[in-house]
């Protein structure tokens, strides 16, 4: 039983708040007016091949809503050759409208020599636009075919504001109408949109026009449209037609994809109580060009790596990444596409929810997967991000398309998904759940802000949400609870205090949460709080058992036990539920670089674990590891902080080995692979041996090394390349047939170890010899290992760099180089070179970088002594 005992004076004051009004059209923020709103889209588009330009017609059904003169709406890189405006509202009238580009907003205004009073109308549009290289907009995407030709395939990327880039168009979410597209492609071609294909007609010059139905309203960031020889594997559920689609030869690795996507959409009309509105769901595999995927209703894009999935050549890790991949998109399907964030502050309305439901799925389908338990990484990933100077809140303020693409962060997504954890656990599953159904039912093909979905959910679990939510989404960072004990005549008073944590050395900011808190035991049982100020005293029925702060590790917070308390559940960590011991490691060490607990304090807590068998929590043991093998770098006492890594590895290792059984569960195979590589990483030259041994017989049989392993050799060879396996790896990632093999061996040869051949690796990333998401993606994957060289490499050819990237990549494409430092000056050094070349809209990421590069700083200021103090003298202490 629990019960409230004192309410200490500080009272809740927070970072100041501002909560958000219902949806509303007419308050959205956005650039456009709103005098106008488009209902319908008919178009046109007919692709040059051999000129990658294409030629677009579309008319626009549009209502005036108040009386005008102009009509606004955006463009990207088209040429408009003709603009009329007729429809009802002229009574058979046309009028020809001067047409005039804004190049920096991305607009076209068109201007009318009459006032256009309010009613119905009819705009056309005749234009030409490219096809570009890179993923926005209409894009092109070259991949080898098994005849040993090249060939390309047709695709696009809209989100968050490329939809203009392919037409004329309202190109923010709060617009919603009707499409209807047509595509002229050659007649070899397959092509595919939002909905079905309606028609099919045969052009002259070998090529077909297809057209497709009518989609429901939609913003038209989820206008999705790919043509190209792809191949199609089928089926149905719950009366959708179901699709995986991929380009020639990859039926076989589309098959698990195909299956989980029935079982995946049968369960979410299940969670939602809302059937899926469409009459198909084809999902649309890119061999290179895309990275991630894009929830387009009804034609969701991936790049191939996260969707196809062969069993006789992928890992374990492969088929989770698919799955959970698979599991976020199609959530997206409601929760985005049926109902939309009205602006792009919301955009974790979209994605928070649906990593969060990515992970809730998964677990439902692989409860032997341990998804929650793995989920401490993506949290620990957020909460070092929202721990900096640097972070922002889940709602942010965004005013530009630059903005927009930044939202896309750690923040948005982790934390967003952590915070949904957190609430639904304190709400409870049913609950929440009554209140997402409502939700969806109330705003289907509609727009919302995050009160609509406060006020479902408060009225359908009647608890404080609205009060709880807007102090995590409004405000940055997260608390550090303290915590104490004692017990008062068999009751026990449980003492709790809150303050911001930070790792940026700057003084308490004075925020404050309401913060939904389980109190438990090692055996179980448990009550839940809520600490609505800074201090707060509870009382729980019984003194019995050791006290465990939130038993399931959903807090998004961090936690400090007061030193009898630490002292009491250390002794018995083995018995502590899995969850809870993984958070006393992550809350540990998250202590220890905020100088709040000292390394030789931390390592006993380590030790207490005894054989542990989560591979979750072995995980965080060796990315924590790997984090004091960076502060040593370089130091004398490296070598021996590197044996003393290897003694506490080898004994888990010991017991799994080399051999993988196929009765072995998958964590078992993780873990393995984790232990493997973490060994070879800290110098243990029997592992990096074997691993050679392992990849020389790979190379003559690939069926001699178990998928789960392969990744991991690959990469140790890789790391410890002379020139003849830089040449084998290297000519293996050029003939490569899938975007999976090509990753495996560019990421080895980017590891390399030697100077002469990352310098070679890194000319790749300018070379043609890999799609552009492949090939600039290799400076990062050499900053790991040589941060210098790849950061003098990207600064010295910055124009051969910007010239390939995307407009979404600019912004923090060298911070990302430079974030391996360790080194302040280079910090100071990046920011006033992305101040001398890029536009101010890159400051922003480039300061977040730096701040980064500072930390590591200061995190190897902290760590070095306390190493050398153990680990330095003759006789280590350790």
């Amino acid at each position: 039983m629990l019960r409230f005992v004192v309410v200490l004076t500080t009272m809740l004051v927070s970072f100041p708040l501002h909560a958000e009004a219902p949806f509303s059209f007419a308050t959205t923020p956005g650039q456009l007016p709103k005098t106008v709103v488009p209902e319908h889209y008919e178009f046109n588009i007919a692709p040059d091949l051999d000129t990658l330009t294409f030629r677009g017609h579309e008319s626009i059904t549009i209502r005036v809503v108040e009386a005008t003169d102009r009509l606004v709406l955006n463009v990207l890189d088209i040429e408009v050759q003709r603009a009329q405006l007729g429809g009802p509202a002229l009574g058979g009238e046309n009028l020809m409208a001067q047409a005039r580009v804004d190049a920096e907003r991305q607009t076209l205004s068109l201007d009318f020599d009459r006032t256009l009073d309010p009613g119905q109308y009819e705009l056309e549009l005749d234009y030409t636009g490219v096809i570009g290289a890179q993923a926005q907009g209409l894009y092109y995407d070259r991949y080898p075919a098994p005849d040993g030709s090249e060939k390309l395939l047709l695709g696009t990327q809209m989100e968050p504001t490329d939809a203009r880039r392919l037409l004329p168009c309202w190109d923010e979410p709060v617009f919603r109408a009707s499409f209807e597209m047509s595509v002229d492609v050659p007649e070899r071609f397959s092509a595919y949109s939002n909905m079905p294909v309606a028609n099919t007609e045969t052009l002259d010059g070998g090529l077909k026009r297809v057209q497709f139905g009518r989609t429901p309203k939609m913003p038209s960031y989820l206008i999705v449209l790919v043509a190209g020889e792809l191949e199609a594997l089928s089926g149905e559920r719950d009366g959708i037609r179901l699709s995986v689609v991929a380009t020639e030869g990859k039926m076989a690795s589309a098959e698990y994809a195909l299956r989980i996507s029935g079982e995946l959409l049968h369960y979410y009309n299940d969670y939602f109580d809302h059937a899926y509105p469409l009459p198909k769901l084809d999902q649309l595999a890119m061999p290179g060009g895309f990275g991630g995927a894009m929830e387009n209703w009804g034609g969701i894009v991936y790049n191939e790596t996260a969707l196809l999935y062969d069993p006789a050549k992928d890992s374990n890790d492969t088929e989770q990444r698919v799955f959970r991949v698979v599991a976020h998109e199609m959530a997206h399907q409601w929760f985005g596409d049926l109902v939309t964030m009205a602006w792009w502050d919301n955009l974790w309305l979209n994605e928070g929810y649906a990593s969060w439901m990515e992970t809730k799925a998964s677990d439902h389908f692989n409860p032997d997967w341990n998804v929650w338990l793995h989920a401490n990484g993506d949290r620990e990933k957020a909460m070092s991000q929202d721990a900096r100077v640097t972070t922002h809140p889940i709602q942010q303020t965004v005013e530009n398309e630059s903005q927009a693409s930044d939202a896309f962060d750690d923040i948005t997504y982790l934390k967003g998904q952590s915070f949904i954890r957190m609430l639904e656990t304190y709400l409870g599953e049913d609950s929440f759940r009554s209140g997402i159904r409502d939700y969806v039912d109330r705003h289907a093909y509609a727009n919302t802000t995050t009160e609509d979905l406060w006020t479902a959910l408060e009225a359908a679990s009647g608890k404080p949400v609205r009060k709880i939510a807007s102090d995590w989404t409004l405000q940055p960072g997260f608390p550090l609870l303290t915590v104490a004990a004692r017990c008062v005549d068999g009751r026990r008073i449980v003492s709790l205090n809150q303050n911001h944590y930070s790792v940026d050395g700057h003084a308490d900011s004075g925020r404050l949460w309401n913060i939904p808190v389980e109190l438990g035991t090692r055996d179980g049982d448990s009550e839940y709080v809520l600490l609505d100020q800074r201090e707060k005293n509870f009382e729980l029925a019984s003194c019995a058992g050791t006290l465990v702060m939130d038993p399931q590790a959903v807090g998004y917070f961090r936690v400090r036990y007061a030193p009898d308390l630490l002292k009491a559940l250390t002794s018995q960590l083995p018995q502590v539920p899995a969850p809870a011991r993984l958070k006393l490691i992550s809350d540990s060490w998250a202590l220890l670089v905020n100088d709040q607990l000292e390394l030789e304090q931390y390592l006993p807590i380590i030790d207490a674990l005894g054989d542990e068998q989560q591979t979750a929590v072995w995980e965080e043991l060796v990315d924590n590891f790997a984090k004091l093998d960076e502060a040593a770098e370089g130091a004398s006492v490296q070598t021996a902080l590197r044996r003393a890594m290897v003694a506490r590895l080898r004994p888990r290792f010991g017991v799994l080995g080399w051999t993988v059984r196929d009765s072995d569960p998958v964590e078992t195979r993780k873990l393995r692979a984790k232990l493997i590589g973490a060994l070879a990483a800290f110098g243990d030259q029997a592992v990096i041996d074997e691993a050679q041994s392992r990849f020389q017989a790979f190379l003559d049989r690939p069926e001699a090394l178990d998928p789960s392993l392969r990744r991991t050799v690959v990469r140790i060879a890789g790391k410890h390349a002379g020139s003849r396996t830089y040449e084998i790896l290297l000519q293996r990632a050029r003939s490569a047939m899938t975007t999976e093999e090509k990753n495996l061996y560019v990421g080895a040869l980017a590891g390399a170890e030697s100077p002469e051949l990352a310098e070679r690796t890194l000319a790749l990333s300018l070379s043609d010899e890999f799609s552009p998401l492949i090939a600039l993606r290799i400076p990062f994957q050499v900053a790991d290992g040589h941060t210098d060289l790849s950061w003098t490499y990207v600064t010295e050819h910055a124009d051969d760099y910007l010239a390939r990237l995307a407009t979404f990549q600019r912004n923090g494409f060298f911070g990302h180089v430079a974030a391996a430092s360790s080194d302040s000056a280079r910090a100071d050094e990046m920011e006033a070179f992305v101040k001398q070349r890029l536009p101010a809209e890159a400051y922003d990421a480039s300061h977040e970088a730096a701040e980064l590069i500072r930390f590591h700083a200061r995190r190897r200021e902290l760590l070095l002594p306390q190493i050398q103090a153990l680990w330095g003298a003759a006789d280590p202490k350790r």
